[in-house]
């Protein structure tokens, strides 16, 4: 990923060409909706780094869910992948920041159509069930440690077990002096190219809210963060 700098200056210069976003922004805020353009993520993943990040990807709007395609490898196979992608819900606290994913059209298209590895066969015999996607990812030999259940068409990722956030200390406070205030109740797409987050304060009343910010604060107090949770 490119440098917090380059970041806020694309932020910068994309906020310039298109200053309906900060008014958007504002209006939303009052209802607790928070949006992110899709150009945005786009830009994002375009510059994501590393050996097994996506590539070619491509965001579309579908609401309320979102169209992805990608290329990546699978088991030594070069794929082309798309899928519809639906947020059914959304749970983060001190300990977990999961997310119930349901995948619906789902294709696979081999690059090298001379492949021939096994699950290259899979794919040209049609044999694989795309319309349960998760029974296929269960079986995958490796599974990324944030996949913590899948079955049929959902997946459920907890990004917490990400082994960066798993030991940041920061993370760990930041959940825990937010999640008292607010939850997620929705995620989705309009036709303006957005992806939404809207949000309900207080999801165990206000008096509970306070008791757990009380204590959130005095743990912050008791045990600062460090350094330990950056983006790089």
């Amino acid at each position: 990923m490119r440098d917090p700098k380059a970041m806020l200056v694309g932020a910068a210069g994309y906020l310039r060409e298109h200053p309906g976003e900060l008014v958007r922004a504002a209006k939303n805020a009052v209802r607790l909706r928070f949006g992110v353009p899709l150009d945005a993520l786009r830009w994002l993943l375009k510059h994501a780094t590393g050996p097994k990040a996506p590539k070619q990807v491509a965001l579309e709007a579908v609401p309320p869910g979102l169209r992805c395609t990608a290329t990546l490898k699978v088991m030594g196979t070069d794929l082309e992948v798309s899928a519809v992608l639906y947020v059914e819900g959304v749970t983060f606290g001190p300990e977990t920041l999961s997310l119930e994913l349901r995948l619906s059209e789902v294709a696979l298209r081999l690059l090298d159509p001379d492949s021939d590895t096994p699950l290259a066969a899979l794919v040209k015999s049609g044999a694989l069930d795309l319309s349960k996607p998760g029974n296929l990812v269960a079986f995958m030999p490796k599974r990324p440690a944030a996949l913590v259940d899948a079955a049929d068409d959902r997946l459920v990722v907890d990004l917490a077990k990400l082994p960066k956030l798993a030991r940041s200390r920061s993370f760990r406070h930041l959940t825990e002096l937010v999640s008292p205030l607010v939850s997620v109740s929705r995620v989705s797409t309009d036709d303006e190219e957005h992806l939404d987050l809207w949000l309900s304060g207080f999801p165990q009343g206000w008096r509970s809210a306070v008791e757990a910010l009380r204590g959130a604060v005095s743990q912050l107090i008791a045990n600062p963060p460090g350094r330990d949770f950056r983006i790089n």
